[in-house]
């Protein structure tokens, strides 16, 4: 689709109609229905219900079980159709079920996709083919899929799996095939590492080889990153920035052992270096001085040090302005931010995927409550925020920036990143935040931030750089770039704080008065005292914790004392706080009210016939910003309608102002209301058609009487 869309675009027609879609075969949902039954298996979908614990026990035996079962005679002999049609070419089989790449929830890498090599005779070949289609099956019955649907409200919706047959981009290269270089590019950047950088100039994460490391978050590897709206700001700059954060392996498929491996990119370039595809544009020469293209017949694959920076491909412009464009244009069509998976033979650019741009829970933007009471809040900010939470942290180490600033020695300087450095060991792992001045990692005047390495500080879930005002100007921050991809591979978010800006909170009483535990952590380290201060905030804030909500559409984030285990905090208007359950609640809430004001819906007096709900809230996926979305069917005169039309502006606004105080999310009116009538009815037409429709039917809410 998102092909098809692309090369019927008439205003980027010549850039587009060079971007293709690698050869697929597609099997359809009703065959994994037929596999299960052929197999005697249906009391599988029950799994579902157990013990997470269960589920992750049972697993392994399932996917042995699906790979052990027969597929029927029909989808055997079409299978060795398609193997016909591909011939020996390297194969991608990947998930595709009904409930993957809808919009709020994408399902993002839990469904298994699979390389097989496709080498060997042709009942070899099947059998390899019909594996992976089995284990990909079994896929819908893992515990990330199920724990992902459950958070959803999902678990009842009965999932079915098709499944795409796709040729692997790539040439061979040696002993190994290989696209010269693939990767992930999203509409929203949400790890912006520079001010610049706005979330609409995307982000692009790339690798040599297979896909599967620019995809996957990978502990000992790291992808090239690209803001595609601003590709002149890198990430890494010097050129030790630049080796260590290469890419120092590659995913292949090795066609002599029939198998996906992972390979020392170093070790291919000096067997294979020259027949690499489009090599000179993806490595760059690194020297002591500079890191640079290679010229004429460079590069010397046994002698060069050599980084894959992707440095020509991105200088010559081509490759990022059509992903910009495409991003733009997809997201447009769609309606919302998307993602798309890439891969290119060295020659031409291939499109492997779309769908609805991919978050985590984590990675979500988090409802902003309003009228919290001022104690309770220890920091606000409302400068380059991105999208998400930091649930459950238990301790702070504050640095002071005052404090700091004023630090005589060097000697001292340093011992506070050393002290910072011992307390990463020994606080609870993910449950600390480090708070501190400006620059963070800096390693030229260490008085612009402290002192540290990535392994200094890679245990904690958030890193804070606060920007004090002094005198006539505001000192610039990181942004994290000595450690950026470290953080972003980590999971561990960044935050900007400019506590002199109008309209922020940033309760430094909170972190200068309450109990310092730092000298019982590091005795040895007593004398900072008044420079690190560690605050176990169960102590010292009657049992409560500090959770971090960050909403980038709204550009605003809030540090908040909270109970332990409550997702998020919900305001009423009163102003009481209450507890609210996981991202489904969108949804509830609001199909909770719609339910509330059909119940007093007088249909006599307004000539209402039927009250129904569709879109997000029917389907279960409304988020903080969503309408709630409502179908009307009128049978009244003209002034019975225009006074439901009143009635309804009545709910809409009032329903927007429980929303906003709930969210943060503010609108004028919550409510999108379609009229239809019988004629519109009878003849299917417009919004109509989705009532009694055979597929995603409007559902009917109960209409009440007067009161």
């Amino acid at each position: 689709l998102a092909c098809t869309l692309l090369k019927n675009s008439l205003g980027n027609r010549e850039m587009f109609d060079q971007i293709k879609n690698p050869r697929t075969w597609y099997v359809s949902s009703d065959s994994q229905l037929e596999f299960i039954r052929h197999n005697n298996l249906d009391d599988i979908y029950d799994h579902k219900y157990a013990d997470i614990e269960r589920i992750r026990r049972d697993y392994p035996r399932i996917v042995q079980v699906f790979k052990n079962s027969r597929f029927p005679a029909e989808m055997v002999n079409g299978l060795a159709v398609a193997l016909d049609d591909f011939e020996d070419k390297p194969l991608v089989v990947r998930s595709s079920s009904l409930l993957e790449d809808q919009t709020g929830a994408a399902f993002s890498g839990k469904y298994k996709s699979l390389f097989v090599a496709n080498q060997g005779s042709k009942r070899e070949r099947l059998e390899a083919l019909q594996d992976a289609i089995a284990e990909v099956y079994a896929s819908i019955f893992g515990p990330d899929p199920i724990e992902y649907r459950a958070e959803r409200g999902l678990l009842d919706v009965h999932e079915e799996m098709a499944v795409m047959i796709q040729e692997v981009v790539g040439k061979r290269v040696g002993r190994y095939f290989l696209p010269a270089y693939a990767g992930v590019a999203f509409s929203r950047n949400e790890f912006r590492w520079s001010p610049r950088i706005r979330r609409d100039d995307g982000l692009v994460r790339m690798v040599p080889g297979l896909g599967t490391r620019a995809v996957d978050r990978i502990s000992d590897d790291y992808p090239v990153l690209l803001a595609p709206g601003q590709p002149g700001l890198r990430v890494n700059v010097t050129p030790d920035e630049v080796m260590r954060y290469s890419p120092k392996k590659v995913d292949v498929i090795d066609l002599e052992q029939n198998t996906f491996v992972t390979i020392d990119v170093h070790k291919l370039l000096e067997e294979s270096g020259e027949d690499y595809p489009a090599v000179r544009d993806l490595v760059s020469i690194v020297t002591r001085e500079q890191i640079r293209r290679p010229r004429g017949l460079e590069p010397d694959f046994d002698h060069d040090d050599l980084a894959f920076t992707f440095q020509g491909l991105i200088e010559d412009g081509e490759f990022v302005s059509r992903i910009k464009t495409v991003l733009d244009f997809l997201g447009e069509s769609a309606g919302y931010p998307i993602d798309i998976e890439f891969a290119s033979d060295g020659q031409d650019l291939y499109l492997l995927q779309c769908r609805a741009q991919s978050a985590s829970p984590d990675f979500e933007p988090a409802p902003i409550p309003r009228d919290l009471p001022r104690e309770r809040v220890i920091f606000t900010a409302n400068r380059y925020i991105s999208n998400g939470r930091v649930p459950d942290v238990s301790h702070v180490v504050y640095v002071d920036p005052e404090r700091y600033g004023e630090l005589p020695e060097l000697g001292d300087l340093k011992d506070v990143g050393r002290a910072v450095s011992r307390l990463n060991k020994i606080l609870p792992k993910r449950q600390f935040v480090l708070i501190g001045p400006g620059r963070w990692g800096s390693r030229g005047d260490i008085r612009l931030g402290v002192g540290v390495t990535y392994s200094d500080i890679n245990n904690t879930c958030a890193l804070i750089e606060v920007a004090r005002q002094k005198e006539n100007y505001v000192p610039e921050l990181s942004f994290g770039t000595h450690f950026f991809q470290d953080l972003v591979e980590a999971d561990i978010r960044y935050l900007p704080l400019y506590p002199d800006d109008d309209g922020t909170v940033f309760n430094e009483g909170f972190f200068r008065r309450k109990k310092n535990i730092l000298a019982d952590l590091l005795p040895e380290y007593e004398r900072l005292s008044d420079v690190v201060r560690v605050i176990d905030i169960p102590d010292v804030a009657d049992g409560q914790i500090l959770k971090i909500l960050l909403n980038a559409d709204l550009d605003e984030a809030v540090g908040i004392l909270s109970t332990p285990g409550v997702p998020t905090v919900d305001v009423q208007p009163a102003g009481q706080l209450q507890k609210e359950g996981k991202s489904e609640d969108h949804w509830r809430w609001r199909l909770r009210m719609a339910k509330k004001m059909a119940r007093v819906l007088d249909p006599d007096v307004f000539g209402v016939k039927g009250v129904y709900v569709f879109g997000s809230v029917k389907n279960a996926t409304a988020g903080p910003g969503s309408d709630l979305d409502l179908i009307v069917h009128i049978d009244g005169s003209e002034e019975q309608r225009e006074k439901l039309s009143l009635w309804l502006d009545g709910w809409s606004r009032s329903l927007a102002e429980f929303n906003y105080l709930r969210t943060g999310y503010r609108s004028d009116g919550l409510l999108d209301v379609h009229f239809v009538t019988d004629a519109d009815i009878e003849k299917q037409t417009s919004y109509a058609c989705k009532i009694g429709a055979v597929t995603d039917a409007a559902r009917p809410l109960e209409l009440g009487g007067a009161g």
